[in-house]
């Protein structure tokens, strides 16, 4: 995940409970930006898995299975951003609703 992402809903979340018209528009805009992070992270994710089971039908040697670590690593990694991102856009998904029944 990106860290001027996670940065910004940090940021959003640190605000006032009773946010201004355009914060309320700036953390709509920032959840989108948030949702459209984590499909990317599930693309990545997809594309990670695709290529570890075609190795793993195929290790011949310690190319393929350093490749697979390394892939294996990646994938990992997209996990902890993807639950990451998703916590942090849920607590800003509250927020944004809350803010609604506000107005």
């Amino acid at each position: 995940m990106g860290r001027d992402l996670a940065e910004r809903i940090r940021t959003l979340l640190e605000q006032g409970a009773d946010p201004s018209v355009p914060l309320l528009t700036e953390m709509e805009h920032t959840l989108t930006d948030g949702y459209a992070e984590a499909l990317r992270l599930e693309g990545e994710r997809l594309r990670l898995e695709r290529r570890i089971g075609e190795l793993a039908h195929g290790v011949d040697g310690p190319k393929e299975a350093g490749e697979l670590r390394g892939l294996a690593e990646r994938l990992r990694a997209a996990d902890d951003d993807l639950t990451s991102l998703r916590e942090i856009l849920q607590s800003l998904q509250r927020r944004v609703e809350a803010a609604r029944a506000a107005a």
